[in-house]
């Protein structure tokens, strides 16, 4: 027994000194892990090291208060509701922190209000009736208030503002002050939170801004780019797998691009929600259309799943037989290019605030492709061809007829944001035509023609020029120009 005791002892001896060996070589490890990931989440998005040196000065700011004499004497303990209001309601976007700072204003005033006079109202009852008073109206106001957070529009805009209201209702009415004392109270409060949503929102605004209006307006024009970027390249990627089942691997960045639309949704709306806040700035006034972004962005995620599915086909083990790959091949690849051009020319479109007017002769072009292609799949296409190995051409075939339809919604839809957004028209540039030079005409050229009937062919003496003819003789040339009634 005491030998095995030993054995034991000696055996968690030698583990824990190899745990403190190594514990020296994790710490490393583990700290090089963090400098590294701290350094991917600031490339990622420098806004984001702005943003916590933003929320710092605020927070500095704030804090300050408690040292003059001044502010600490009319607020008292009160001021820590301006630093807990800082770091409650300053966000990243301007959009977030409006919205915030103003759900917390306008809930903690008019809580308050209503708090204040419900206490007033039960102290009138008298010690017994005051507890049983207050209780009902607790429990009404919690119970509407929360009732009304489920409403999916109050929820998106409101929802902080109505827990906020909730909060200061209770700790107003149900506060054991007097009458003079709950008034006070109330208004240290609603004066210090002011102080800190404030402090909040100028930071916020003034110092590099973050507008989720840019964000979500670059974010749904990108998603639209992605897919187009897919579209343009997939018609060439199917065949030439298809036919000899090679592809190279430098090629194939483009087509895992559109993955990210696919679970585009909750940003879109989160920055939509946001932009609502946001005042007037750069591009986009107070009442942008920001709904529209959410119905093109809608669109454009419909579309990326039809993508999805077509892509599964690029690796397909089932083999379609060349001579039916040669026949959709040219209608197919139209399309795709022709949708991957639109898509590209609407998100440029949407990029530039201009009228997306250069995307409507792909999107022609695709409809007559796809038009070609059903025309194509009704005729004796499948016969005397194993059925099992027509299946991965016609789908994709199918899908591609899907996209056309789904890129034609896309452009509708960007239209009407234009429309709505008054994008501006942006005047077509043609080349200017090279100048011909004028026809130089020798002497005696110029012959009568009897055989033109016609008048209304006209040569137009522009000027003379002398020349030197071959003889060494100078002479008086005509420069011409031909003109058309």
């Amino acid at each position: 027994m005491e030998a095995a005791s030993s054995n034991q002892n000696a055996g968690a001896f030698a583990r824990s000194k190899g745990w403190l060996k190594a514990f020296p070589e994790k710490l490393r490890a583990k700290v090089v892990e963090f400098a590294r990931t701290a350094k991917k989440v600031g490339q990622d998005d420098p806004r984001r090291i702005i943003h916590a040196l933003k929320v710092g000065l605020a927070m500095t700011s704030v804090s300050m208060f408690y040292y003059f004499n001044p502010l600490e004497d009319g607020f008292g303990d009160s001021t820590m509701w301006a630093v807990l209001s800082v770091i409650v309601v300053f966000e990243f976007s301007v959009g977030a922190t409006l919205g915030k700072g103003l759900n917390r204003g306008i809930a903690t005033f008019l809580a308050g209000c209503l708090g204040v006079g419900v206490h007033c109202l039960a102290t009138l009852t008298g010690e017994r009736g005051q507890p049983i008073l207050l209780g009902l109206f607790v429990f009404l106001i919690a119970a509407m208030v929360t009732f009304l957070r489920f409403f999916p529009r109050i929820k998106a805009r409101f929802d902080y503002g109505l827990m906020i209201f909730i909060l200061t209702f209770c700790l107003i009415s149900v506060s054991k002050y007097e009458d003079e004392e709950v008034l006070d109270n109330a208004f240290e409060r609603l004066s210090t939170i002011l102080m800190g949503a404030s402090t909040a929102v100028i930071t916020c605004i003034i110092i590099w801004p973050v507008w989720a209006g840019d964000d979500l307006h670059n974010l749904v024009a990108t998603n639209i780019e992605k897919l187009g970027t897919f579209l343009e390249g997939f018609g060439g990627e199917y065949f030439r797998v298809s036919g000899d089942g090679q592809s190279q691997e430098g090629d194939k960045a483009f087509l895992q691009g559109y993955r990210s639309v696919l679970n585009s949704k909750g940003t879109e709306e989160s920055l939509a929600n946001f932009a609502k806040w946001e005042p007037h700035h750069g591009r986009f006034t107070f009442r942008h259309p920001w709904n529209q972004y959410l119905t093109v962005g809608a669109l454009t995620r419909q579309c990326a799943y039809k993508i999805e599915a077509i892509s599964r086909y690029l690796n397909s083990d089932i083999k379609t037989p060349p001579e039916i790959q040669s026949k959709i091949e040219e209608a197919c690849t139209k399309m795709s290019s022709e949708c991957g051009k639109a898509l590209k020319e609407l998100a440029l479109a949407i990029k530039t605030m201009t009228l997306p007017s250069l995307a409507d002769p792909h999107i022609a072009n695709s409809k007559i492709a796809s038009k070609n292609l059903k025309a194509l799949l009704k005729t004796q296409l499948w016969e005397d061809n194993d059925l099992l190995e027509m299946i991965p051409a016609a789908t994709v075939a199918s899908l591609l007829i899907d996209v056309v339809a789904s890129t034609d919604k896309i452009a509708e839809a960007v239209h009407k944001l234009a429309f709505l957004a008054h994008f501006k028209r942006v005047e077509a540039i043609y080349p200017q035509a090279e100048e011909q030079p004028a026809t130089i005409l020798l002497p005696a050229t110029v012959q009568p023609c009897s055989c033109i009937k016609e008048s209304s062919h006209v040569i137009v003496i522009e000027g003379s020029y002398p020349v030197s003819t071959n003889n060494g003789n100078s002479s008086s040339l005509a420069a011409v120009r031909p003109i058309e009634a």
